[in-house]
């Protein structure tokens, strides 16, 4: 959710610039700043962006600059007057100089820029207008700078699939062994009952050995991973056709490291406790790319 887009205009009387920024974030923010005098576009300008964003934190700038040189100066006359009189109730009570002409000039709203006429309904008009359609072109350059990151996302997400896929069939591979490593680690500590014990009968034996295979079956969990894997392909297929499908991302990878956890907590040999691991490992780096899909 990356990217970075800049778009420019102006009139005979100034010249703008929109810019925006988006990085990543679970839900939508926007953060919009215009100049003073111009928050009438701030509101427009949100909407249009939530028209064609689902997700990421956006910043959205405009910055307007005079095409005039300088503004003619005036001097405010009252202020003057009003200074003169304080200079004269001053002078007469402490006996102090009277100040030069170019010290009055510089006390603060003296002088002033000349305001510009003010404009029209129908300019204010054709001006926001002229503000909206680059803002919609600044917004377009930043959807097509998130489309070119995320088709190169998609390539790494799938390899991140790729690499979950291998590992949970490696883990089914090992599962039928673990069967073996169930019953010969209950007959060990079978042996060392026997010692103090009387003898089990055979059916009892398999009962017991039953109940452990099926406290250690991990074939649900492999199951639920598959499907999942399947529904992620689906997703990223969604994903090259510009679909928005990052929320729906989150919650797999929520449910990727839920069955992954169960498969370690059933695990009872070494080897399939440290696919677990490795499971968990890639879910994880999957997870982190997941936070930059729309």
């Amino acid at each position: 959710m990356t990217g970075y887009a800049r778009a420019q205009g102006s009139d005979e009387q100034r010249h703008w610039v929109w810019e925006a920024r988006s990085v990543n974030g679970r839900n939508l923010e926007i953060r919009c700043r215009v100049p003073q005098g111009f928050d009438r576009l701030e509101n427009p300008a949100r909407t249009a962006v939530g028209g064609k964003l689902r997700r990421g934190n956006v910043s959205l700038t405009l910055t307007i600059a005079s095409e005039r040189q300088s503004k003619p100066l005036r001097i405010n006359r009252a202020l003057l007057a009003e200074l003169g009189v304080l200079v004269d109730e001053v002078r007469k009570g402490t006996g102090a100089a009277a100040p030069s002409a170019d010290g009055l000039l510089r006390v603060r709203g003296v002088i002033e820029e000349e305001d510009e006429s003010e404009e029209t309904e129908e300019a204010i008009a054709a001006l926001d207008k002229a503000l909206t359609k680059t803002l919609d072109e600044v917004l377009k350059a930043l959807v097509a700078a998130r489309a070119a990151e995320g088709k190169a996302l998609a390539g790494v997400i799938d390899g991140h699939i790729g690499e979950i896929d291998g590992l949970c069939k490696r883990a089914a591979e090992r599962a039928q062994a673990q069967i073996g490593t169930v019953r010969a680690r209950f007959e060990g500590q079978l042996a060392d009952l026997l010692e103090r014990a009387p003898p089990l009968s055979e059916e009892r034996f398999a009962q017991e050995v039953a109940l452990l295979v099926g406290k250690a079956d991990v074939r649900e969990e492999l199951d639920r991973l598959a499907a999942h894997i399947a529904q992620t392909r689906s997703l990223l297929a969604d994903a090259r056709t510009d679909n928005p499908v990052g929320r729906k991302f989150d919650f797999l990878c929520q449910e990727f490291n839920r069955e992954a956890n169960t498969l370690c907590s059933k695990s009872a040999d070494i080897e399939l406790t440290r696919i677990g691991i490795d499971l968990k490992g890639a879910i994880e780096r999957m997870r982190e790319q997941v936070q930059n899909v729309e």
